[in-house]
């Protein structure tokens, strides 16, 4: 049966800012506008620029400003590696 949710690991050069488990849906930032991912969407890469990921973990949506990067979706886990993160409401 396939996963209704998915791991989220944010990567900062010098620690793992954030990791977290029952993410619903992320939206991220690229050259080519927003991109939405849900749990059952196809693996990918995509190349993030400065601006907002916004991540949805039960009923509660958690903005974070990041800096370019790379995001990668494999199955139910999402890693994003970015130079600089800030978390915030």
């Amino acid at each position: 049966m396939p996963t209704t949710t998915m791991n989220l690991k944010v990567l900062l050069p010098f620690r793992v800012f954030a990791a977290k488990t029952g993410v619903t849906r992320i939206v991220a930032e690229t050259r080519e506008g927003s991109l939405g991912l849900l749990p059952r969407r196809l693996d990918c890469v995509a190349a993030l620029t400065p601006g907002i990921l916004a991540y949805q973990e039960g009923d509660d949506e958690v903005y974070v400003a990041v800096d370019e990067g790379v995001l990668i979706k494999t199955g139910p886990n999402v890693l994003v590696s970015v130079r600089n993160a800030i978390a915030g409401t």
